[in-house]
């Protein structure tokens, strides 16, 4: 993954994106914009087939070793495309300096080929620690076979074995959680999160990492996926739900192939406790990164509250502010946009001022939402049922706050946190980016302004908004403070006026 001062990662996806295989060349036509832009990484939605062949998302994992290649599940593109395809868009993006983290969905499998006949109990689906059934057998979806492949890459054969539980029994035609009993125990593996008693089972056949086969199997595959497209690093789906043994070992061993650093994001979803995240931080031993979920959740809130909302408290119970270095900061994601499972989007009028707080700061690796730069539009159903038109807007001034990250967002940060409508920080710059250093305000009331310091090496310097909003000029002292502005409801971010704009 490409060095940089100042990295920010690009979520080229969203849940609706236009099908039809386009995805891979989509990007490959956008990249150069995207380096331009200042982006350093690149994530891609899940590359391989899922249960719905080309009309997965990704998510519903079927065979994470067809990449768009063999003819199963109905199509041989995936929603995005050819393995052909993805291969090029890997390149495409080394092409233009850019990193690329492919997504990894290794919590369950969907879509199995065969039924088999099993032993399971049934779980209360709110305490998956409270059997409501004596033992039983079911035939259920969980023999993958893979008829399409005929064991190219890989031979292993995936069945109930391999899984710790379910959620259809196929032969009575019941839907509910069934806890498979094997070999490993009746019960869910232990992991971190306590939630509905035991949080290992989400969804489909839920894989069982208590099995060495599986395991075994599952660093193969990262190996075989490494040689084959050369990314470099994994974003992986929800860890919270996976031993964290497992992510352990796998990521040891993906990284003892590697000279170089093989980055890893894990998705531990928890908007309200960041001490959870912490305690995975610690249990994994740092090895991964983690999405900061109550960084959104603080934007999400703030965005609905309005001025009522002390902005002094933004970053109150956040990775961010606990262990910077681990935390990887987002406004949205393709689960929180709306009609998604966690929908929760941040209201229009804030973004501007939540991208300015993930991208313009000292801390923090961002990563930007595919809608914040492109816009979307789609039609769903919501959780009422109802159908709904949704259109995204694209963030306006994000161009601008990308090219103030990549040209000025360096150097010493001081905080302006003392009012509970309108706060600022200043970046002092370096001496290895010319021109580097700005000042950066917002407000979610009336029109702000403040007295910041920007340092000494800007005395008598003469700043304008980057951004255009505001006209008039900040001449610092000699001391290199100066009384900042910006609009209501709005962000400026101040740079030095013989900057070329």
């Amino acid at each position: 993954m490409p060095n940089s001062l100042n990295p920010v990662i690009i979520q080229f996806f969203h849940w609706y994106y236009p099908g039809n295989g386009r995805l891979w060349n989509d990007f490959v036509a956008e990249a150069p914009n995207l380096a331009k832009y200042g982006f350093t990484n690149v994530w891609f939605p899940p590359a391989y087939k899922g249960c719905n062949g080309g009309y997965s998302i990704g998510y519903d994992a079927y065979d994470l070793f067809d990449l768009g290649e063999f003819d199963q599940k109905g199509t041989i593109p995936t929603k995005y495309g050819t393995k052909e395809q993805y291969l090029k868009a890997i390149e495409a993006a080394h092409q233009n300096n850019m990193g690329v983290i492919a997504d990894a969905v290794f919590n369950h499998k969907a879509g199995a080929d065969e039924l088999e006949k099993f032993t399971v109990k049934k779980v209360n689906p709110d305490n998956r620690n409270e059997f409501i059934s004596d033992h039983f057998d079911i035939e259920a979806w969980t023999k993958f076979t893979f008829p399409g492949r005929k064991g190219k890459y890989s031979e292993f054969i995936w069945d109930h074995k391999c899984f710790s539980g379910v959620d259809w029994a196929n032969d009575i035609n019941e839907d509910g959680v069934y806890s498979i009993q094997n070999e490993y125990g009746e019960g869910w593996e232990e992991v971190m999160e306590s939630e509905l008693g035991n949080y290992d089972y989400l969804m489909y056949a839920d894989i069982e990492f208590r099995n060495a086969a599986v395991r075994e199997e599952l660093k193969y595959w990262g190996k075989w996926y490494l040689e084959q497209t050369h990314v470099d690093g994994f974003r992986l789906d929800a860890v919270k739900h996976i031993a964290s043994y497992f992510f352990n070992e796998w990521i040891d061993y993906i990284r003892s192939l590697k000279e170089e650093y093989t980055p890893m994001i894990g998705e531990y979803w928890n908007i309200h406790d960041v001490n959870a995240l912490l305690r995975y931080i610690d249990v994994t031993k740092g090895r991964m990164q983690l999405f900061d979920a109550p960084l959104h959740h603080n934007f999400y809130t703030a965005s609905k509250a309005g001025k009522d909302f002390d902005l002094r408290n933004i970053f109150n119970n956040t990775l961010v502010q606990q262990l910077p270095t681990h935390a990887v900061t987002i406004v949205d994601n393709h689960d929180t946009q709306p009609l998604q499972s966690l929908e929760s989007p941040v209201e229009d009028w804030f973004k501007p001022l939540a991208m300015s707080m993930i991208l313009l700061r000292v801390d923090g690796t961002p990563c930007v939402f595919h809608p914040a730069l492109y816009g979307a539009e789609y039609t769903d159903n919501g959780h009422d049922g109802n159908g709904y038109d949704i259109k995204i807007s694209p963030v306006d001034i994000l161009p601008a706050l990308l090219r103030a990250r990549k040209d000025f967002a360096f150097g010493m940060q001081r905080d302006y946190f003392n009012h509970a409508n309108c706060i600022g920080w200043t970046r002092e710059g370096i001496n290895e980016v010319a021109g580097s250093g700005c000042a950066v305000i917002l407000s979610n009331g009336t029109e702000g302004f403040k007295d910041m310091q920007m340092g000494n090496t800007h005395a008598n310097e003469t700043f304008v908004d980057l951004l255009g909003r505001r006209k008039e000029k900040v001449k610092l002292n000699g001391d290199g403070w100066g009384k900042f502005v910006c609009d209501g409801g709005s962000v400026s971010v101040w740079v030095r006026e013989t900057i070329n704009n």
